[in-house]
């Protein structure tokens, strides 16, 4: 049977991919987010043109993967959930998920992490994050013991607010978030540690500019000493702990899984506070999740099975408004796609997930929060959604992400209704939701119930 390559954008095409979808994605920070873009990004709905343009390509070119070339590079535009499901599902003998641009913002701060490595060393250290993070497991072991934590930073960030005066902001909502993060990851005594934070941050900053910024030798070393530090003191009930017990093989490299962890956790910062802005401003939701919450055992840590509406809700919150704009994959070898056309290895390819998650041909609740989708089996088998990613690479740490930001809304909700004081884009129903959101301008007054 004769091979058939793939549609190729043209130019035109290309700069206008470039200029409606690249370029904004790139300018808010892919690895760390830029406050100001983001703010400019969400005023024009960057990511609503960027859709328009994906969506061109598709009617012009067919639902099949369209190529696109860019400096040095030939990239595959993925359009449908078929291709999709491809990649997704693909050994790593057909496609890696260590794409070569992944690899060169990611070794910034993790140079051991599995993401940046390849072959049998990617396989040893993806078994050994899966081990810890109990990936599979009804619940992680250690949720008995963070979930009082993950409440009493809750209750400390409600006292504040009362105490203050002030509306519910990101920049208050984050600090107690990552106070969350490092406990979990390193232990209580990094409770406080905002240096380490601020060094990977720094790190996550140059990370954005890919190869174009080398990587900051001593900033990283600090970072990580101070990460293996926490390891070898190995606190009770912290992941570190986890990391210096688990047995692994030598090239498992346990300590330099842990940047990686510290990294995507923020992430589900960020889809915890639009979860609370959605909430605020759907009211029929909120009541559901109110029942929830009371019917809930106050003492009892939080399971897979437990707040299933409030994960839910994280999960279209991360469905709406992707933190992670795009996956990534590189073939290794030569790739058919469901078309029947074939792509060279070494070629990247792309998922871009807010087209995807946003795509009304296989959404008909596109541009609504849905959460009732994630409960009702809707969601289970569309591989248009990713939000953890999908397949051999998903995330090993989804059901600890979503018990720590469910328990977190819990705690904050319990005795409080949220109200949305609001953004540039009113988020009430029945308008579309925007495409784009400026989680920093976000406010909210929790009043109680």
């Amino acid at each position: 049977m004769q091979q058939r390559p793939s549609a190729r954008a043209s130019v035109l095409e290309t700069v206008v991919l470039g200029v409606t979808a690249l370029i904004p994605t790139l300018a808010q920070g892919a690895i760390l987010r830029r406050p100001r873009v983001v703010r400019l990004a969400a005023r024009f709905d960057t990511n609503r043109s960027a859709h328009r343009t994906l969506a061109r390509l598709r009617r012009r070119h067919g639902a099949g993967p369209v190529s696109v070339a860019v400096p040095g590079r030939r990239v595959l535009l993925l359009l449908s959930p078929e291709d999709a499901r491809h990649m997704f599902t693909a050994t790593p003998a057909t496609l890696t998920p260590t794409a070569r641009e992944k690899a060169r913002g990611l070794r910034h701060f993790e140079p051991d992490g599995v993401l940046v490595s390849a072959g049998e060393v990617r396989a040893e250290r993806r078994a050994f994050n899966e081990a810890v993070l109990d990936w599979g497991a009804p619940a992680h072991r250690l949720f008995p013991a963070l979930t009082p934590r993950i409440r009493a930073e809750a209750q400390a960030l409600l006292d504040l607010h009362r105490g203050s005066g002030r509306p519910l902001d990101w920049d208050d909502f984050s600090a107690a978030f990552w106070r969350i993060i490092r406990r979990v990851v390193l232990g209580d005594a990094a409770r406080d540690d905002h240096r380490i934070t601020d060094l990977l941050a720094a790190l996550r900053a140059d990370a954005d500019w890919l190869s174009l910024r080398r990587p900051k030798e001593r900033t990283r070393e600090a970072f990580l000493a101070g990460v293996r530090a926490y390891v070898d003191r190995a606190e009770p009930d912290s992941l570190a702990a986890l990391v210096a017990g688990t047995p692994c093989t030598e090239g498992a490299e346990p300590a330099g899984q842990i940047p990686y962890w510290l990294f995507a956790y923020d992430a589900a910062a960020i889809a915890t506070y639009c979860a609370l802005a959605l909430l605020a401003s759907h009211p029929e939701h909120a009541e559901r999740v109110h029942t929830e919450i009371d019917g809930a055992e106050p003492d009892r840590p939080a399971t897979a099975d437990a707040l299933p509406l409030l994960r839910a809700c994280v999960l279209e919150s991360l469905r709406l408004w992707p933190t992670s704009p795009a996956v990534l994959r590189e073939t290794t070898a030569e790739t058919t796609w469901h078309n029947g056309t074939t792509t060279p290895a070494g070629t990247g390819v792309v998922f871009y997930s807010s087209f995807f998650h946003r795509d009304a041909r296989h959404l008909p609740y596109a541009d609504q929060f849905e959460p009732d989708a994630w409960l009702d089996g809707r969601n289970q088998d569309n591989w248009a959604l990713a939000p953890f990613g999908r397949g051999p690479a998903q995330c090993p740490a989804q059901d600890l992400v979503l018990c720590t930001a469910a328990t977190f809304l819990a705690a904050l909700l319990r005795d409080h209704r949220a109200l949305l004081l609001l953004p540039r884009r009113p988020l009430v129903p029945p308008a579309p939701l925007p495409r784009t959101i400026d989680h920093t301008a976000l406010r909210f007054a929790l009043t109680p119930k």
